[in-house]
This record gives structure tokens, C-alpha cells and sequence, in this order.
């Protein structure tokens, strides 16, 4: 018999020491193991004195690791000891099992470093339902919360961080994301997006060498003043996408050039129609007839009774967008020249621009 509770320990606990197993109970949904702690006496966690006189004792039921499928629960007898030592504030204190249970846990310790490692790996909602799948059943919350318990890591200084702004409700409410590019890894967020936070935040760490950021005025005022040391440039992203709509808007702003070098095909495509009201803008020009569009819907709203702000969550647009539609009485006011054939400075050298560019 003692062999078989030997087995059972070590089957169960393999790594934690001064615990007895004295039966398990097995059925369909569940397995309960009744154990003890084997220790002649334990530590006061207040003045961290030995004591070996025992108060009373009563049942504890944390919540294991699941096997096969089963959920696990140990029914564990823990004693209340008293403290010898009369100038501590603990008159009684209850044993606790190193690596198994911790004060008012309602888990093991390798339950909750499982269920801290699926929430890291998956957050709250999904995390749940894997554990769920796992024989655990335990909330989003709960999972959230233990991951906030879990010690923050010590992560190194950065060398190079990555500033970009992020949205709490976007519009109205907006933060700066800070991120150790090297390692590509948040670091810290801040409340507002304004450069005295920045720059206060950049203070604190002398060791950045390289800012990444991108064009907002207030990442560059803060990050000239935090950190006057480091190279500010620009991100990949950023500069992709700042390329791509300087293509685009010289692209429109061209098409006269473009379509002289198009070789003629046999069915070329039919060319634009004029408004008919008389508007030097033409028709079927994506440019145009998305500005016509999105104007057209935003007056047609005002005209329902519709606010701005309501406008502004109806179309999915910005509040500064719908307001420069609702203030221009017609579409031709919005287009500031870019599709116009209008004479500019470098019509004279158009041609040698084309030699070059052919």
C-alpha cells in the first residue's frame, strides 16, 4: 500500500516535496485527490518564525492541472499553526505548500502558470475557450487577470524606439505607442500624443540612439527635445506610404503627359464626359466622381436632420472630412487643381522630360 501512495505522489507531485497522497477518486467528469502536507511544523509569513503547534486544520479544494480530459481537484487538509513569537501581529497563520498553493489561491501554482501561458499566447476570450477545451473552465477575466499578476519582465534599455500614435476612440481620444524596434516589442504607452509627454519619457532613458517616427510635428518637437542625442528617421511603412500618395497625386496631376505616350490601340477606351452643367471637371474620373459621391451623401444626410458627428459614424469618415464636405456648397469647390490641364512652369520643359523619362 505504501508503494501504490509512493506511486501516486510521484505521479501526481512529481516536483513538490512534503505531500502525501492518500486516495484519489476517479468518475466520469472529475478526479479528486485527497492529500496532506507532511511538514512537522511551518514559517509565520509575518516575523518568519518556526512553529510546530497546531491550531485546527480544515479542507481546502484548489483546482489542478485537468487530466484526460477530467478537471482535477485536490482536497487538501491544511493545519492553522500558531505563532511562538508574542510580538508578532499574526497570532495563527495556515501552512501554504511551496510550488502548490499560495494564500487564498483557488488554484494550484502549475494551474496558474498553464492558464497565464494560454492568456499570453491568447488573450481573454480565446484563452477561455482553450481552456475549455482543456477540461478548465475559467473566464476571459479571470485569464486576464492573471496575466496583470505575472511580473513584469526587465526589459533592456532600447536603443532604438519606434513612436507612433494609437487610438482610444478614434477622432476624439488618441495615445503615442512606444516600441523597442530591435526586439519588436511594446515598451510603454502614453495618455496623450502631446511632445512635453515624449520628451519627458525620452528624458528617462539618455541610452536611445535612434527615433523612429513619423511625420507628426509633435513626435519631432518631443523627441528634439527628450532625446537631442538621437537620430530621428522615418519608418519603412511610413515611407512606403508616403511615396504611394506622392505617386498617386503626380500620377493625376499628369495625365495630360501619360496619355500622350500611350501607343493608340485599336478600341481605345471612350473619353471622359463633360459635366453638363458647364464644370471644367470631367466625368468618369475616379478622383472626381468619388469627391462628387461622397459629397452628394453627406449633403443629402444634413438634409435628413442628420448631426455631423452622426454623419461622421454613418460613412466611417473622419469629423474634419465631413466637415470640409458640408461647408463647400458644391463638389467643384473641394478640388484644389490637381486634375485640371492648367498652364504651370514646367510646360516648357515637358518634352525634354519625356526624352529623359523614355
Amino acid at each position: 500500500m505504501e508503494e501504490v501512495v509512493l506511486r501516486l505522489k510521484e505521479l501526481l507531485f512529481p516536483s513538490i516535496a512534503d505531500v502525501a497522497v492518500l486516495s484519489v477518486d476517479v468518475n466520469i467528469e472529475m478526479v479528486r485527490v485527497d492529500a496532506h502536507c507532511t511538514t512537522a511544523g511551518a514559517v509565520c509569513p509575518g516575523c518568519g518564525a518556526w512553529s510546530t503547534r497546531v491550531h485546527s486544520s480544515y479542507l481546502r479544494f484548489p483546482t489542478d492541472v485537468a487530466s484526460a480530459g477530467r478537471s482535477v481537484v485536490l482536497q487538501l487538509r491544511v493545519r492553522r499553526f500558531r505563532c511562538r513569537n508574542t510580538l508578532c501581529s499574526r497570532r495563527t497563520f495556515v501552512e501554504q505548500i511551496p510550488g502548490l498553493t499560495r494564500r487564498h489561491g483557488q488554484r494550484t501554482e502549475r494551474l496558474r502558470s498553464t492558464l497565464a501561458s494560454v492568456g499570453l499566447a491568447l488573450a481573454g476570450r480565446a484563452g477561455a475557450r482553450l481552456a475549455a477545451v482543456l477540461g478548465v473552465s475559467v473566464s476571459r477575466s479571470t485569464v486576464l487577470r492573471l496575466i496583470e499578476a505575472l511580473p513584469k519582465p526587465e526589459a533592456p534599455e532600447p536603443r532604438v524606439v519606434g513612436v507612433d500614435e494609437y487610438a482610444t476612440r478614434k477622432g476624439r481620444h488618441y495615445g503615442t505607442v512606444l516600441v523597442d524596434v530591435e526586439t519588436r516589442r511594446p515598451i510603454d504607452l502614453l495618455p496623450d500624443r502631446e511632445a512635453s509627454s515624449l520628451a519627458a519619457w525620452l528624458t528617462e532613458r539618455p541610452g536611445v540612439e535612434v527615433v523612429c517616427r513619423d511625420q507628426a510635428p509633435f513626435f519631432a518637437e518631443g523627441a528634439t527635445v527628450g532625446a537631442p542625442q538621437a537620430i530621428q528617421v522615418a519608418d519603412r511603412w511610413h515611407l512606403w506610404h508616403n511615396l504611394s500618395e506622392a505617386a498617386e497625386r503626380s500620377v493625376a496631376q499628369h495625365r495630360s503627359c501619360l496619355r500622350s505616350l500611350v501607343p493608340a490601340v485599336p478600341e481605345p477606351e471612350p473619353a471622359p464626359v463633360e459635366d453638363p452643367d458647364g464644370s471644367p471637371w470631367p466625368r468618369g474620373h475616379r478622383f472626381a466622381d468619388r469627391t462628387r459621391a461622397r459629397h452628394a451623401a453627406v449633403h443629402a444626410l444634413l438634409e435628413a436632420g442628420h448631426s455631423r458627428r452622426s454623419i461622421q459614424r454613418q460613412l466611417g469618415m473622419t469629423y474634419r472630412t465631413v466637415k470640409q464636405l458640408a461647408n463647400a456648397a458644391t463638389p467643384e469647390e473641394l478640388f484644389t487643381g490637381q486634375w485640371q490641364n492648367r498652364p504651370s512652369v514646367l510646360d516648357d520643359y515637358k518634352p525634354y522630360l519625356d526624352d529623359r523619362w523614355n
